[in-house]
């Protein structure tokens, strides 16, 4: 038997700000899926008004019938919109477009993590005072579902971590370091070439997109405000070719990762270079791909994989979101699903740790002279400190060459203890630099 025609009278109507990239993917996918998307949520959507600074692409929309405007808050004025998208990106105009559209008491669906990161807590409040919802299943990991995973898939239990690979651009330089034994910045210019790295690449290989992303997970994970002001962030521009080569050695791989989990003191937040034994599905993950890994009490380890970026990946998540607007349109708003998945009431301010108050193992490499009792000074600092050795090798020193590069891998200890360590280390006579120092984490 056909389906039933959809009602059109009842159609979600849309306003898009931001023609770019992931805008056009959605009115691409909209327009190709239409059908399917009004089965699966009951009713149409359409997209009935566009925003964008580009005269060519607002003639375009026009030409398909879509109302157009220059400024994304003449369109909130003057469109008769049930939701607006906001792909604008960015702190300054994006949050006055969605509070804007929130204080009317319109629903917002966005991908604009930098500005939930940084200005979630404000926005969540107003929407939430105006019965509005801000969704953003396209903020974290393109087309992978991990926000709904979070806020209702595993709402059965205690979120204990959860830890990803999720920027696109720093895991394809580190997949191509690895591979191709180049420098960051060789491997830099590629990603820029091919597209993968914007021109100011900042952002991402500092590790500011992943803190913006794990910041919002931690909140979801945890039940707590958004807090990227306390999140610990380091990237990979500085990361050196040989301690990828190091770390294959030893059996792992180097990814950036972001991580929080939950301790009896509070929350660890952090972004950082992470080394992963080679035998964990999240260590082989290569290119631009995106990975998270979620541990809770009763499901035990799941991971969600798949593409973090591009136009139809995002597009795909954004819509999602569109589908369950649509589908909760006459749902009260105190019975929706919250926006960091707990009732706002019942949110906890959790302390967030200081980094040298975490737990984990360490790789260690230390640039020394080629001579007798250099490893035993080493390892007697190490032993006075209370850190044990998990594994460790010394690389043969070049012809005519009187020094040498000591690399060890510790068991966990607290990263107070190894910084300690290390500054005495460093303060030996036989350690010629300042010693390299990555995080071990081995998911288990």
């Amino acid at each position: 038997m056909a389906a039933k025609p959809l009602n059109q009278s009842a159609a979600l109507r849309v306003g898009l700000a931001g023609l770019g990239t992931v805008g056009g993917g959605v009115m691409s996918v909209l327009s190709r899926n239409a059908e399917e998307i009004g089965r699966r949520a009951g009713r149409p959507i359409q997209i009935v008004a566009v925003a964008d600074l580009d005269s060519a692409k607002r003639k375009e929309a026009q030409s398909n019938g879509v109302a157009a405007f220059e400024n994304a808050l003449e369109m909130l004025e003057k469109a008769e919109l049930d939701v607006l998208i906001e792909l604008i990106g960015g702190y300054g105009f994006a949050k006055d477009l969605v509070l804007a559209a929130v204080g009317r008491g319109l629903n917002v669906v966005t991908a604009n993590k930098a500005l939930l990161a940084v200005h979630g807590n404000e926005i969540f409040a107003k929407a939430e005072a105006k019965g509005a919802t801000v969704a953003f299943e396209a903020a974290v990991a393109g087309g992978i579902p991990i926000i709904k995973a979070l806020r209702e898939g595993l709402v059965a239990n205690q979120i204990l971590s959860v830890a990803g690979i999720i920027n696109g651009t720093t895991n394809f330089i580190l997949s191509e370091m690895r591979e191709k034994g180049l420098s960051f910045a060789e491997v830099l210019a590629e990603a820029q070439r091919l597209g993968y790295a914007e021109a100011d690449p900042t952002f991402d290989v500092e590790g500011v997109d992943a803190a913006h992303k794990i910041t919002l997970l931690s909140a979801m994970a945890f039940g707590m405000s958004v807090r990227f002001e306390q999140a610990h962030i380091e990237g990979i521009s500085r990361l050196d070719s040989q301690d990828i080569a190091y770390a294959d050695r030893l059996g792992y791989r180097i990814k950036l990762l972001g991580i929080t989990r939950r301790r009896p003191q509070g929350i660890e937040l952090r972004v950082h270079p992470t080394l992963i034994p080679a035998k964990r599905l999240i260590a082989n993950v290569e290119g631009a791909m995106n990975a998270v890994v979620v541990r809770g009490d009763a499901v035990g380890e799941t991971l969600y994989y798949g593409k973090g970026a591009g136009a139809e990946p995002t597009a795909s998540a954004v819509i999602a979101d569109l589908v369950d607007l649509a589908r909760s349109a006459d749902v009260p708003a105190s019975s929706r699903v919250p926006h960091l998945g707990f009732q706002p009431k019942h949110r906890e301010e959790l302390q967030v740790l200081p980094i040298d108050s975490i737990e984990s193992g360490y790789y260690l490499r230390l640039r020394v002279s080629d001579e007798s009792g250099v490893l035993a000074d080493i390892t007697k600092v190490l032993a006075d400190s209370k850190i044990s050795i998990d594994a460790f090798f010394q690389r043969e020193a070049d012809d005519g060459q009187k020094q040498t590069d000591v690399i060890l891998l510790t068991h966990t200890c607290k990263e107070s203890q190894i910084l300690s360590a290390l500054k005495t280390i460093s303060s030996l006579k036989t350690v010629l630099a300042a010693p390299v120092m990555l995080r071990v984490e081995s998911f288990e």
